[in-house]
């Protein structure tokens, strides 16, 4: 079981590891920066660094835990890779409609695939209420189709990850979305976030009655933190007067 510092989420569940880079979001991968510390170490999980590889030995986890969870599905890959073949796709979701006492959260960026299995080979899965569906949205050039994408798909819940948000994403269309999360970069080359995008998405989801959930700044604010250590002076970032963590 992987316990995880995600504030959103109980546990991690990792059925398939390793990822590749698609869109902007993707290049500060947390995800990678881990498995890439650890490659080539002799009997770690991730003694192939962020190669992509399927993990057939994880499938019967949730199976394991008695005591209902909040379970982040391949937090440490993307479950709906063009490398990963269907069949293996649908062996993940059986397990999760099977073992419905946990609760799970689906995080893809491949929007395009999500919805063509939605709509056919895991409908069996798709409207289950246990099971929310997801995608991230970090700009408008890739987040909001993807939006779209997750819009047109059948789901019991569907789930925003606005994180890391890169710039405004303007007007959104939240019809059919139940959840949104909100985030900003951390780590080395994070980049800023700036309170109004933050804003203007929160009061959209007010607006429209969608639960909106705030994880973090990151490594950037968006005004002086007074009587905190580790943070300088004001720097003018893409015109944006913010305050950069000490690295």
């Amino acid at each position: 079981m992987g316990t995880t510092k995600i504030e959103w989420t109980d546990h991690t569940w990792n059925p398939i590891r390793g990822c590749t880079k698609i869109s902007p979001g993707c290049q500060h991968c947390y995800a990678e920066t881990f498995a890439e510390r650890f490659r080539g170490v002799p009997g770690h999980p991730y003694e192939r660094g962020f190669d992509l590889r399927l993990v057939p030995g994880k499938l019967a986890e949730p199976w394991r835990w008695s005591t209902p969870k909040m379970v982040f599905v391949n937090s440490m890959s993307d479950l709906f890779h063009r490398d990963v073949p269907d069949d293996y796709v649908e062996k993940v979701c059986r397990v999760m409609v099977q073992a419905n006492w946990h609760t799970y959260q689906v995080l893809t960026k491949r929007s395009e695939r999500l919805l063509e299995l939605l709509r056919t080979r895991l409908a069996f899965a798709s409207a289950m209420p246990h099971i929310w569906w997801g995608v991230s949205v970090e700009d408008q050039r890739y987040g909001l189709p993807r939006l779209e994408h997750l819009r047109q798909a059948p789901a019991g819940l569907r789930m925003l990850s606005v994180e890391p948000l890169l710039e405004d994403l303007g007007p959104l269309n939240l019809d059919g979305i139940g959840w949104v999360i909100v985030g900003g970069e951390s780590g080395r080359g994070a980049r800023p976030l700036a309170r109004d995008w933050v804003a203007s998405i929160r009061d959209q989801c007010r607006d429209a009655s969608v639960p909106f959930f705030f994880k973090q700044w990151g490594d950037w604010l968006p005004w002086e933190p007074e009587h905190v250590p580790g943070w300088k002076s004001p720097v003018s970032y893409t015109h944006l007067d913010v305050y950069k963590r000490q690295e």
